[in-house]
């Protein structure tokens, strides 16, 4: 209509256009105002031009703005002609779909293994947890170019490590310890290669984690009440097969409460009948002191080289517990100004002469004989010698539910009747 309307009008500079306000228009210059047709309506007036609309600009303008009212009525009407179709063919398109799905899932956990350099995982029925040379796969990918990710080893299982302590400096690796090890077994179980040298992993129904922590402000629970339901979630819930990990249990609180809190629930593992695989992260250093008392707990620290006024993190976990954090010279690294570095350090000096650690210690290793010493058992009373034998020769593991509570009656018995 333009091409055959320039020529017709002899106007050259002759455009159509579309506004929100008008539709279609023909706008002319006032230079060749006076070769406009008469059968054009004049719709505006601009400074510098005219712009016009014709029946047939109009004609078209309809057929234009109905044309995608049109276009969703024949969309809708073929989709609905496909969906009746279709109607005889939802299972196997179900089906396909999740063949599909599967295949893609598959694809995935195999390029990442031939990319990464993963391999494949012994998963058997036992409950031991055996990783060699470990890796975190986001952590690994994200160092930069040329820098290699330090493995490390995670041996657990319920007869000679169950849990194992974790101690060493901020910044040294711990967490990342306890991440890529749920990682790990989560991949292995989703049927993935997973990132390590050589991997055996007994199924693993629950993994726990108290990692991190966000206050819910608004619900008027501070971070340590969040710790605390969270961890308190873990204690109710264990089972033989559950993974546990724990980091920085009761750092929300003060020292010693927390301290307390801490060295109560790696006892409640040690102690509880599941035995679960724990890995605990923490810088209570005097939680090292449990191996003494708990046959089943080992100590690992996370290495470091301490130079003159600096330490290097060497990132991989060896046997033994570390007897300091090394906050101040995590401090440093991070930019904390020099003055606020020397205060803390005399700071520090003096509240080491003042509370020195081994002082915890000896009260906590106390605490923990007394509780060991007060056994009823050693007190001179024959029923209580009576009920001993009871339990003594009750062989638990053959209990029934029923049984045990019958068999708990009976001792209350004994024990009202006196």
């Amino acid at each position: 209509m333009l091409a055959r309307e320039t020529q017709r009008t002899g106007i050259s500079s002759l455009k159509i256009a579309f506004n929100n306000v008008f539709g279609y228009y023909i706008e002319v210059r006032n230079t060749h105002k006076d070769k406009v047709p008469e059968e054009w309506i004049r719709k505006q007036t601009l400074v510098n031009a005219e712009r016009y609309i014709t029946e047939e600009l109009k004609e078209y303008e309809t057929k234009i703005l109905g044309a995608e009212e049109k276009i969703a009525i024949l969309e809708q009407q073929l989709f609905t002609e496909l969906l009746h179709f279709m109607l005889g063919f939802i299972q196997k398109v179900q089906q396909n779909a999740q063949q599909v799905a599967k295949l893609d899932c598959l694809c995935s956990f195999a390029q990442s293994a031939k990319d990464h350099n993963y391999v494949r995982p012994q998963l058997d029925e036992s409950t031991d947890l055996e990783i060699k040379n470990g890796r975190h796969p986001v952590i690994e990918k994200q160092l930069p170019i040329g820098e290699e990710y330090i493995a490390n080893d995670v041996v657990l299982n319920r007869n000679q490590q169950q849990i194992i302590m974790i101690t060493g400096p901020n910044m040294s690796g711990k967490s990342a310890i306890l991440r890529q090890t749920a990682l790990i077994v989560l991949l292995a179980q989703m049927g993935s290669y997973v990132p390590a040298q050589q991997a055996r992993i007994g199924v693993v129904d629950k993994i726990f984690t108290r990692v991190g922590a966000s206050d819910n402000i608004s619900m008027g629970e501070s971070t340590f009440m969040v710790e605390m339901n969270e961890t308190a979630n873990i204690l109710n819930n264990l089972s033989e097969r559950s993974l546990v990990l724990l980091d920085e249990i009761g750092r929300g609180t003060s020292t010693y409460d927390g301290i307390s809190i801490a060295w109560a629930i790696a006892e409640y593992l040690h102690e509880h009948p599941s035995k679960a695989k724990t890995l605990f992260a923490t810088h209570y250093h005097e939680l090292n002191d449990m191996t003494e008392t708990f046959d089943r707990i080992k100590n690992f620290t996370v290495s470091i080289k301490e130079l003159k006024d600096t330490i290097i993190f060497l990132r991989k976990l060896i046997p033994g517990g570390s007897e300091h954090s090394f906050g101040i010279h995590v401090a440093k690294l991070a930019g904390m100004p020099n003055s606020v570095i020397h205060r803390a350090n005399k700071m520090l000096k003096k509240l080491e002469q003042s509370h020195s650690s081994d002082d915890i210690k000896d009260k906590l290793k106390q605490a923990a004989d007394e509780d060991l010493q007060l056994s009823f058992f050693q007190l001179d009373d024959p029923l209580l010698e009576d009920i001993k034998e009871e339990i003594l020769s009750t062989n638990i593991d053959a209990l029934t539910p029923i049984e045990a509570l019958m068999k708990l009656n009976e001792i209350k018995r004994m024990l009202t009747k006196k």
